[in-house]
């Protein structure tokens, strides 16, 4: 391909286009629009005689899937979803502390240990129910002797949430819910 001063060329390989400012036996020199001069080889460059708006305006599409008319695509209404982002129904966070669901085994925990993975889990939940602006969380504790629900309840006090009883026909006995407060008062 041969290659005169002033014409407009696109880089094959890159995303340079530009003006020829000079052309020699091994190499074409172009400047982009920015000011920049590049040299190429001649094999590197192809001649850009339309630019790429003027030959879409005159293009025609033969793929029947792609025609769409401009008047068939305005009547189709995007459809309108109605979210519920009211935090009474919104699902809560539901976090299982029972030590199966924590560990893959507490082989070697004694009760204490378990008792702090479990606490510290909770922790680290309503830290990030905080972080994360999500309102409601259900600790699953399970009945038991009831010494991890009053340990959570212990735990609560030290942020800014109520808890209660979760829901009795969902959870039973074994579960608390606690809301959180996302803006507290100072």
């Amino acid at each position: 391909m041969s290659f005169k001063i002033g014409d407009e060329v696109a880089v094959l390989d890159d995303v340079i286009k530009g003006k020829v400012i000079e052309v020699k036996p091994t190499s074409i020199i172009i400047e982009t629009s920015d000011g920049f001069s590049f040299g190429f080889a001649p094999n590197e460059l192809v001649v850009i005689k339309e630019s790429q708006f003027e030959l879409s305006k005159y293009s025609d599409i033969s793929n029947e899937d792609l025609l769409v008319k401009e008047s068939d695509f305005k009547k189709k209404k995007a459809p309108k979803f109605k979210s519920d982002l009211k935090v009474d129904k919104q699902p809560p966070m539901e976090v299982d502390l029972h030590i199966g669901q924590l560990t893959k085994s507490s082989r070697g925990m004694d009760n204490y240990d378990m008792l702090n993975l479990q606490i510290e889990t909770a922790k680290h939940k309503i830290e990030y129910a905080i972080r994360n602006r999500i309102p409601k969380i259900v600790f699953i504790h399970g009945v038991g002797e009831g010494v991890l629900k009053s340990e959570l309840e212990f735990l609560f006090k030290n942020y800014h949430v109520d808890f209660y009883a979760a829901n009795y026909k969902k959870y039973g006995l074994g579960a608390t819910e606690v809301y959180v407060y996302q803006n507290p008062k100072k």
